[in-house]
């Protein structure tokens, strides 16, 4: 199904009912807004999937390692 939204003062867009209850999006949730070719993709982001983005960005690099270089910075 195809659904229209206006944009409001500010960028606001509101998302349909329908829509907000077939995907569980709720009041204070966050969703990702993707650019492309084609337009723009909207997609629900849960807490388990943003905690799993942080740890992607950061796979590979621990807090020992992180200390380290702080130490190093400081000329300890």
């Amino acid at each position: 199904m195809t659904y229209h939204a206006k944009v409001i003062a500010g960028g606001k867009i509101v998302i349909p009912a329908d829509l907000r209850r077939e995907f569980g999006i709720k009041d204070g949730d966050s969703v990702v807004l993707e650019g492309g070719k084609d337009g723009i993709r909207l997609r629900r982001e849960d807490a388990d999937a943003a905690l799993q983005r942080v740890r992607d960005a950061f796979d590979g690099y621990s807090v020992d390692q992180f200390l380290r270089e702080r130490r190093a910075d400081w000329g300890e």
